[in-house]
């Protein structure tokens, strides 16, 4: 007897394919108002993020408070980084209008205020590439250029964790613990790998699947494929 198919397992939203929260307890983000100077007092590992993160003290108007943020390469317990103000220094968070052209930055407001949401994972960065009158321009690390608020808040450096890609997962153990962390679907079976009832795709010799595109009105165990597909056929 077959089983539900892997879309209707994840829609039912069980466990297995659900983040936990607890992986999520930090949520790193610049605070609304932030002047002065602030203390890195604490580097911690969160399994929900690549890179590792800053716990922050800083002094705010109900008087000691602290935030989280990416920890950038080269961070030590202990130093102090500054807000707004002083020269571009990794570390500094300043708005993009204050830092100079070729500065690598990272963790950037998509609107002033907002925490920062652009450029979050480890080891990677944008650089500012151009000043104009409507906004400033970056250079993304997928290498295309956007156009940002001038007084959105960025950090200056670059993202710690750039060699978590770099190390081999020797076991399989090591790579199911951390497809868990995040909830996600490891080992992906191929569909036309299964048997016929445990997929549409299954079975079939030379496993060449049927249509991949479903109906419209088709039921979420049919509903698999290239869904709501803009065209179809090779590309001549």
């Amino acid at each position: 007897m077959g089983k539900r198919i892997i879309s209707q397992a994840r829609g039912h939203g069980s466990g297995t394919y659900r983040v936990r929260r607890s992986a999520f307890r930090i949520r790193p983000r610049y605070p609304v108002n932030l002047s002065g100077q602030g203390t890195v007092i604490k580097m911690l590992n969160s399994p929900a993020h690549t890179a590792p993160l800053a716990k922050v003290r800083y002094q705010s108007e109900k008087g000691e408070d602290v935030f989280y943020m990416p920890a950038f390469k080269g961070m030590v317990e202990g130093q102090n980084i500054s807000f707004g103000m002083g020269e571009a220094k990794p570390g500094n968070i300043m708005a993009l209008k204050d830092i100079p052209i070729k500065n690598s930055v990272y963790n950037i407001e998509a609107r002033p205020g907002d925490g920062g949401i652009f450029i979050r994972s480890g080891g990677s960065s944008g650089m500012i590439n151009r000043n104009s009158e409507t906004g400033v321009f970056i250079l993304m690390p997928s290498k295309k250029e956007k156009e940002f608020n001038p007084m959105c808040r960025a950090t200056i450096g670059v993202i710690a964790g750039s060699g978590r890609l770099e190390k081999p997962i020797l076991k399989a153990g090591k790579r199911y613990h951390m497809k868990k962390a995040k909830g996600k679907l490891w080992p992906r079976t191929s569909a036309v790998k299964m048997n016929v009832v445990d997929h549409p795709f299954g079975s079939g010799r030379g496993k060449n699947p049927k249509s991949k595109v479903p109906k419209r009105n088709a039921p979420p165990g049919r509903r698999v494929g290239l869904l709501s597909a803009r065209r179809t056929g090779h590309v001549k």
